[in-house]
């Protein structure tokens, strides 16, 4: 609903209309003079929404957009889920908690009252990753900005100045990987359930580098877990396996997301590799009576 308010300001040099400025434009100007000769300007804003309307507005259209459920804000704001749902119907929280969920969201307050330019991405094209892959620095960045680091941290643990990591930066703004605002403000284009393309530059290069190193590294460091199983299962229970790596898969980046808000120190960087199909080992299958999947075959 289209709405009207006359707001009284006395004309002092300087701004001639506060803050909320920024959400309405006066449409028309009145002026009365008193008898001391003082000029007030009555200004008549039409807004169709109010202020408060429109910041409660952007944070759900984030929320929603980054896969953030109020549930998991509240752990980040360290409130109760009834509250953030009761602050969200009202309208009504205090400064410092709106700066706390522009934090979780990764935006400035200027970014709630705009509407989102396009959706975040959950992948990157073939030409994005091709770009990185291209560049081991350019990929390191990516991969760190992704996962929520910042650029003093970055600066403070890789060999990178500022000046090259602002060049880098520059060029992932250009891919429109990430908003780059000067002098060090990123702000990740990703969502939060964003993944790497399948069989894809990146994914092939994870493939050929870092798996082998990965596989090759001994398992007995504090936090480091091993297990290579197998069997025989149904195609039922298969189907219940799958189900169960993608929700661990979901957990391990709440996790991230979650710690990415923990100081450097506090949080170490780790790789989780969750995999498994209906493959037999070569050496196994040539010692078998009937080859698999032939008639008579188990």
């Amino acid at each position: 609903m289209i709405s009207s308010s006359l707001r009284a300001l006395t004309l002092t040099p300087g701004a001639l209309w506060d803050a909320s400025a920024a959400i309405a434009k006066p449409q028309a100007v009145q002026t009365t003079r008193d008898a001391t000769g003082i000029i007030t300007l009555y200004f008549i804003w039409t807004t169709s929404m109010s202020a408060t309307t429109i910041l409660v507005g952007g944070i759900k259209t984030r929320l929603r957009a980054q896969g953030i459920s109020y549930k998991e804000l509240a752990v980040q704001l360290g409130v109760s889920e009834p509250t953030v749902k009761r602050d969200l119907s009202r309208g009504k929280f205090s400064l410092e908690r709106l700066d706390k969920i522009c934090e979780v969201l990764g935006v400035e307050v200027n970014d709630l009252i705009q509407p989102a330019d396009t959706s975040p991405l959950t992948e990157l094209s073939i030409e994005q990753e091709e770009a990185l892959v291209a560049s081991p620095k350019l990929l390191l960045v990516t991969y760190l900005v992704v996962n929520d680091w910042k650029f003093n941290e970055i600066i403070s643990t890789f060999q990178l100045d500022e000046n090259e990591l602002v060049k880098i930066v520059l060029k992932m703004d250009r891919l429109r990987i990430v908003d780059f605002r000067p002098p060090t403000r990123m702000r990740k284009l990703t969502s939060r359930n964003f993944s790497w393309r399948k069989d894809g530059p990146v994914h092939e290069y994870f493939i050929r580098r870092v798996i082998p190193e990965f596989f090759n590294a001994r398992f007995d460091s504090p936090g480091d877990e091993f297990r290579f199983m197998g069997g025989t299962l149904a195609r039922n229970s298969m189907m219940r396996m799958q189900v169960s790596i993608r929700r661990l898969a979901s957990e391990f980046e709440q996790l991230a997301h979650q710690d990415g808000k923990l100081p450097l120190r506090d949080r170490d960087g780790c790789t989780l590799i969750l995999a498994m199909n209906s493959r037999e080992f070569s050496e196994f299958s040539k010692l078998r009576r009937v080859p698999k999947g032939t008639r008579g075959a188990t």
